[in-house]
């Protein structure tokens, strides 16, 4: 079985910006998805999302509030916020052009 990468500075940040544009979730949650999304190739370590959602709602991108998770224990949800949305179409076609950038490149080099 192929083993999990490991995501570009920066890269998490629309991930979870882009998991929480439907609905809001709590922090595992948000993890659960992008690995059920992208099909266990990105796993989101606990060091390393909490201190993104931090960050996220530092920079006002998104808000949180406490709730009752699916087995009734107590969790924080994030939501994105107004401005996040804004940023999450920024970073999205910054990706997109970054991503054809490199598949370019890629395309080249094997020609």
């Amino acid at each position: 079985m192929e083993r999990s990468v490991d995501l570009l500075q920066g890269t998490l940040d629309l991930l979870i910006l882009k998991t929480l544009d439907p609905e809001p979730m709590h922090g595992w949650g948000i993890a659960q998805r992008i690995q059920q999304v992208s099909k266990d190739v990105l796993q989101v370590q606990q060091g390393s999302l909490y201190p993104a959602l931090y960050r996220l709602e530092r920079q006002g991108w998104i808000s949180s509030e406490w709730g009752a998770s699916e087995n009734n224990r107590r969790a924080k949800y994030y939501r994105l916020t107004k401005s996040g949305r804004k940023q999450l179409e920024r970073e999205t076609t910054h990706w997109q052009r970054f991503s054809t950038a490199v598949a370019d490149i890629l395309q080249a080099a094997s020609s």
